[in-house]
């Protein structure tokens, strides 16, 4: 029996007036989803416990089989984990974004861009490499990862420093939060010298040049020190492997003791090599019991407020990444339990997460007779006899952690 868990981040959505109260869920193109909706079984998981922020961390620890309650300590420790970056005892992790920032003055300051116009990851690298070499020393180290998505570990006290995540406040006003990253001894002049450095790196020029948003600050947040965890196979007595192109993702990954294959081409958005996860997923089950692959498009346009953007994404979820994968598990000939969901839901009206439980569906591949028809992969395309929405899993069992989760698709009901 194989096992796969496929999450398409940020999916879930609240229904919207533009489009006759449906959500973009509803109305996106996704006859493979529908279809598992229907010969297969709605549920409802609770990703964010009370009490913890609506963010991917808590979400997927859920999702990984973690009760985070027991086991989260912040975010950027677990990217950290993911970068082969080892923290000091006496270290904090920060997530460093790199941003758009317009600022009048130290007052008064907007957050343009989270992303800094989704800024690709040899130019990022390039500006991170700057900062590392000018501001980098024995209490402050940067180091790239992907896209906007970098980390900073400072070894110095910073006990008060209360951070927001940049992706809450696009488009605000986020003057008070910025003075508070000033008000610290030290990290104040870090931050306020990279602001300065950024706005001059001949990389920006060029950003601007064409038009784009330049990254022209950093924004820190998701602080902790490593967590401890159980391995997955330590947990559930199986093994795992790990798909995404986020580096928070693969970090869980790394402390759930799970192989994580980096796939070439992926970008965690909408230009990503959905072809490549989806074969790698494919070669893992030949090695691993379970497979957990990511896909972070939906999040992403969601925090934009981007509605076209969002239906593209979750109508490419659905044809490049669950079609292939149902087709790839059908040829296998091997029985497996196949579950679809999201991380968490980030409405576009608000542009940030929500704590809302998730529908997810669960199809378990000898509920049905087997097709002959099937081999060639074409019996997803048979008419569906409901679909995967937020509406119809409205009244579905809700489980209450990502343990029953993990139990529930290993057949330990």
């Amino acid at each position: 029996m194989k096992y796969i868990i496929l999450v398409g981040d940020g999916m879930g959505d609240l229904p919207l007036e533009s489009l006759d109260g449906r959500t973009p869920l509803e109305v996106a193109d996704t006859p493979v989803m529908d279809f598992l909706a229907g010969r297969g079984r709605l549920f409802r998981l609770q990703t964010v416990p009370p009490g913890f922020a609506p963010g991917s961390d808590v979400a997927n620890l859920s999702l990984m089989g973690y009760r985070p309650a027991e086991c989260y300590s912040g975010r950027a420790p677990l990217e950290a984990a993911s970068m082969g970056v080892e923290l000091p005892p006496d270290a904090i992790a920060f997530r460093c974004n790199l941003v758009t920032l317009e600022r009048l003055d130290d007052r008064q300051v907007r957050m343009v861009d989270y992303s800094g116009g989704h800024i690709d990851t040899p130019t990022a690298a390039e500006l991170i490499g700057l900062l590392d070499r000018e501001l980098g020393n024995e209490h402050c180290r940067f180091y790239p990862g992907v896209s906007y998505r970098h980390l900073l570990v400072w070894r110095h006290d910073c006990a008060d420093l209360v951070t927001v995540p940049p992706h809450d406040h696009s488009d605000r006003e986020v003057g008070e939060y910025w003075r508070r990253y000033l008000a610290v001894p030290g990290l104040g002049e870090v931050v306020s010298r990279a602001a300065e450095l950024l706005a001059a790196a001949p990389a920006n020029r060029r950003r601007q040049e064409a038009g784009e948003n330049p990254a022209n600050a950093i924004w820190l947040w998701g602080e902790g020190r490593p967590p401890t965890m159980a391995t997955l196979h330590e947990q559930f007595g199986v093994s795992g492997a790990l798909i995404s192109a986020v580096d928070l993702l693969k970090g869980i990954g790394v402390y759930a003791g799970m192989e994580i294959i980096n796939v070439p081409g992926v970008t965690g958005y909408l230009d990503t090599n959905y072809a490549g996860k989806v074969s790698a997923a494919l070669e893992a089950l030949k090695r691993h019991d379970l497979v957990f692959v990511h896909v972070e498009a939906p999040d992403e346009v969601s925090h934009q407020g981007n509605l076209e953007d969002k239906l593209r994404a979750i109508t490419d979820f659905d044809h490049r990444v669950v079609g292939p994968m149902l087709e790839g598990l059908q040829k296998s000939g091997e029985d497996f339990r196949l579950t679809v969901t999201m991380d968490h839901f980030t409405p576009l009206a608000t542009r940030t997460h929500a704590d809302l439980p998730v529908p997810f569906l669960l199809f378990d591949s000898r509920w049905n007779v087997r097709n002959p028809a099937c081999a060639d992969g074409s019996c997803w395309m048979e008419p569906a006899r409901g679909n995967y929405s937020e509406r119809r899993a409205a009244a579905a069992p809700l489980l209450a952690d990502g343990r029953d989760f993990i139990r529930l698709l290993l057949g330990d009901e």
